[in-house]
């Protein structure tokens, strides 16, 4: 394989992500919405006058710019949520590139932030996480585990345990995966439900058990665990900031999904030296 100046291939990668990011956009506009409109049809449009959008008037980024943030025809503004979710994208996607190299594992990442970049975002606008995107999410991290390295190695260790010669090691991989899932799913559907009977209401809706189910599955059971952990000292402390900077009462409903997808990306980048000072200070190490 020809070798590529790393400024290219990351500035390559950037610009797929922007692109990647416009598609994002749709999907956190149309899949949670009450109308049940297609990701695909009809095409881009202003959601105020419903005009087409231009091909030339829908490049990521730019468009924006060039257009100072107003549709074309009626002048209305546009969402900055656009150009962020685009440059987001581009972002994490050259970050995966640094971080794992021009590889399928590389490719498997930048898929999972894709993911997260749609759930926080309907989290943050419509505190929805959606079923159709939680679900495709297990299914790529089961299918991604076939073929990738795992991150987690628990399923190897219960395997020399129990049997005296170890399965394949794509089974391995897949076995790690659905513990991933099992594990973050049900360790938060145990808190969800202890808090219910404690105090009769919902504390988090089962959208933050599933997408816990679609971590898992990419991340393996530490890291989905330590995940859980991590979004809740940030929806703990972030949120908690919020609540008394904006003057929120106690009830006020917090985006949890927000924080474990954000927990989520960090353990990506992060998971060993987390988890390696995790185990230290509780003394587990």
């Amino acid at each position: 394989m020809a070798a590529y100046p790393p400024a290219l291939l990351a500035t390559v990668i950037f610009l797929f992500g922007l692109c990647i990011g416009s598609f994002l956009n749709v999907c956190i506009l149309r899949i949670p919405s009450a109308e049940g409109l297609s990701i695909v049809r009809p095409p881009s449009h202003c959601p105020k006058c419903k005009t087409p959008i231009k091909a030339y008037d829908n490049i990521p980024v730019i468009s924006f710019l060039l257009l100072r943030g107003k549709c074309r025809a009626c002048r209305a503004a546009i969402s900055p949520m656009y150009p962020a979710v685009e440059l987001l994208t581009g972002a994490m996607f050259v970050a995966c590139l640094l971080e794992f190299g021009l590889s399928i594992e590389a490719a498997k990442w930048a898929s999972f932030a894709a993911i997260l970049i749609i759930l926080v975002c309907t989290d943050i606008l419509q505190r929805i996480l959606p079923d159709v995107v939680n679900f495709t999410g297990i299914a790529a991290g089961l299918v991604w585990s076939l073929f990738t390295a795992p991150v987690d190695t628990a399923a190897a260790r219960l395997c020399l345990w129990l049997f005296e010669f170890p399965p394949p090691q794509p089974a391995l991989n897949l076995a790690d995966a659905l513990l991933g899932a099992a594990a973050g799913s049900g360790l938060l559907w145990l808190v969800a439900e202890g808090y219910f009977r404690l105090r009769g209401r919902e504390g988090m809706g089962l959208g933050d058990v599933k997408m816990m189910a679609m971590v898992g599955a990419f991340l393996g059971p530490q890291r989905a665990l330590l995940t859980i952990l991590a979004g809740s000292l940030l929806g703990s402390l972030l949120g908690g900031l919020f609540i008394l900077l904006r003057r929120k009462g106690t009830e006020y409903e917090l985006p949890f999904g927000t924080f474990l997808g954000v927990a989520a990306l960090l353990v990506l980048f992060q998971g060993r030296p987390l988890l390696d000072w995790y185990l230290r200070v509780s003394g587990l190490a």
